[in-house]
This record gives C-alpha cells, sequence and structure tokens, in this order.
C-alpha cells in the first residue's frame, strides 16, 4: 500500500509539472488558493542540484519558488521593502523586476505585465511562479519528468556579427524580430551593431501588457481612500481602494476613477471640499498603489457601508462580500 501510494503522488507530480511547464493559463489540479509542498520536485541549476531551504509548492496549478532564492542561483540581486511587502530584483543581465505580496502586476523594466499567478509571501518569503520568474531572469526552465526534476538552464545572451545577424537568431530561436527587438528594448529603426549582445528569451508575460495608470489617478484614489478608510487597516483600504475600480469595471458605473468619485452621492467629500483637502498617508498609497496593480480583496464589491450607521431596505438588500473593520464590501 505504501508504495502504490508513493506512486501515485509521482504520477500527481509528473502530470502536474508537465501541465505547468506547457500551458501558460490558469490550472485547475489544485483548488484555488491551496499551497501543497511538493518536496518530492528537485531543482537543479544548469544540471546541478541546488540546496533549496525554502521547499516550492504548487497553488492553482502553479510551481512557486521562493523569488530571493531563483534570483541568486540565476545570478541577481534582491531586496526586500517589508513595509509595502515588496521585492525588487536587480538581474545580470541588468534588467529590473518589481513583484509584490498578492500582486498579479509585475514590474519590468518600468513596465506593467500581468502574471499567470501573483506572487505570495509564505513563511516570511516571497514565492513567484517559477516560470515566469526564471524567464524575467533570463533563463529557461526544463522538466525531467520522469525524475520529477525542473532544470534552471542560464541562457547567454547571443553576439550580433556581419554573419549572424537579427534574422539569423530570429529564425534560430522561434522568436520574431519584433520580439527580440522589445525584448532588448530596441526600436524597428534601429542599427544594431556588431558585437551587440541580445537577450534572446522572450518572457511569456509579454503577452499581457498592461497600461499603465496616472499619477493623477493614483493621488486621487489614495486621496478618497484617506477620507473614508484613512484609520482602518491597510486590508480595509485597500478593499476601499476596490469598491472605485470594481465600479470603474461595471456597466452599472461611470468607467473612469474621477468620474465614479464625483458622481452620485456615495461620496460626499468629493463634494463638500474635504477630499481636496486629503492627504494620504504610506498605508493608504500602497493600497491605493496595489489596488490599481490588481490586488483586490473584494471581488465585484461595488458598495461600503458602515453596517451601524447605514440602515434601510437597500443596504440591507445587498449581498455583503466581506466584512473589514468599520465597513462591510457589498455587491
Amino acid at each position: 500500500m505504501i508504495r502504490e501510494g508513493r506512486n501515485v503522488n509521482r504520477l500527481i507530480i509528473t502530470m502536474v509539472l508537465g501541465m505547468l511547464l506547457l500551458c501558460s493559463g490558469p490550472l485547475s489540479i489544485v483548488s484555488a488558493g491551496e499551497a501543497v509542498s511538493t518536496n518530492a520536485v528537485t531543482i537543479k541549476q544548469n544540471g546541478k542540484i541546488v540546496k533549496m531551504t525554502d521547499p516550492a509548492f504548487m497553488q492553482n496549478g502553479k510551481l512557486y519558488a521562493p523569488a530571493a532564492r531563483i534570483a541568486e542561483l540565476l545570478g541577481a540581486t534582491s531586496s526586500w521593502d517589508k513595509i509595502n511587502e515588496e521585492a525588487t530584483i536587480h538581474t545580470a543581465l541588468g534588467d529590473t523586476i518589481i513583484m509584490g505580496n498578492e500582486v498579479p502586476i509585475v514590474y519590468f523594466n518600468e513596465n506593467r505585465y500581468r502574471l499567470d499567478g501573483a506572487p505570495v509571501l509564505k513563511d516570511g518569503r516571497l514565492y513567484a511562479p517559477l516560470r515566469q520568474l526564471s524567464e524575467l531572469l533570463h533563463a529557461d526552465v526544463q522538466l525531467n519528468a520522469e525524475a520529477d526534476v525542473v532544470d534552471l538552464i542560464t541562457v547567454q545572451p547571443v553576439v550580433i556579427s556581419q554573419e549572424y545577424g537579427l534574422d539569423a537568431i530570429s529564425k534560430e530561436q522561434g522568436s520574431s524580430k519584433s520580439e527580440l527587438l522589445k525584448r532588448n528594448e530596441l526600436d524597428g529603426k534601429a542599427v544594431i551593431q556588431s558585437g551587440t549582445k541580445l537577450k534572446i528569451v522572450i518572457p511569456s508575460v509579454f503577452d499581457k501588457p498592461v497600461k499603465p495608470y496616472t499619477e493623477s489617478d493614483l493621488q486621487l484614489l489614495a486621496k478618497i481612500t484617506m477620507v473614508e478608510a484613512g484609520y482602518e487597516s491597510y486590508e480595509g483600504q485597500l478593499a476601499l481602494a476596490n469598491v472605485i475600480l470594481n465600479r470603474v469595471k461595471s456597466a452599472s458605473f461611470p468607467d473612469t476613477i474621477r468620474d465614479v468619485i464625483y458622481s452620485g452621492k456615495q461620496f460626499p467629500p468629493a463634494h463638500n471640499g474635504l477630499l481636496d483637502k486629503s492627504k494620504p498617508n504610506a498605508s493608504v498609497l500602497r493600497a491605493a498603489k496595489d489596488a490599481l496593480n490588481g490586488k483586490n480583496n473584494v471581488e465585484n464589491a461595488v458598495y461600503f457601508f458602515n453596517p451601524n450607521v447605514s440602515k434601510g431596505a437597500f443596504w440591507s438588500s445587498l449581498d455583503v462580500i466581506a466584512t473589514i473593520g468599520h465597513h462591510s464590501f457589498a455587491r
């Protein structure tokens, strides 16, 4: 029975890893939000087994690994902002990666992209989807399904020469010339000189670019959050900010942050001068930024209210999604 159990576990891990590395979309082998340790999976770097003090784990069908350790293995340096729960990674090839706890948007050289799965904080370590993190670090991920081994292969840039130009590199790597130019932050009119080193690993997140938000949107969202929930915890502030962003996405409300805040009667501070005087604190600014980067702890909630103050048929008819601090968040 023990031997059969081990074989079943091995088969499950093999199937999950295989699907993980072949698919870019979310998988459903593991139920949503559930983290399952995968101590049976061995991680190598360039063929050599590496020590992983903090084990990888599966979540939402993705293999997660500690970001700082993977960055170190691939020649990068990292720093941790404990207050904002945000990691900054400087890669060996000069790229900059910024990712935050439960924030699905990653900053890569100041551009924003959506990850297949948000990084998560576990036991004091930030974990990220291994495949996408490795791609951003200019590495390939190879799977030996039979041995339950994931090998991180460092990929060196290629050198342009008269005999080996962009066309040849594109054909050899299976990437379009436009992808290679984008990866190296070059435009189509650039003259690439012989001796130029080109990065050739195209991160899959490039398929999911996200438009930048404006500083005015950030400040306005932070100001209304400060007025309405400045006294609440970070979680309550995040929820308040997301009610406004959920409204922006809803067909029942205006489609900009400004119009949502200034229309209707739910935000009196927008009309009585308090909003203009608002000075967001650090926690509120973090909550507004995280909300704009996709961290949402009250999905689909488009109303918030204090249940001890707001009474009546309308409020009692709402479907409450969560109650955080003094506010209930509902749809």
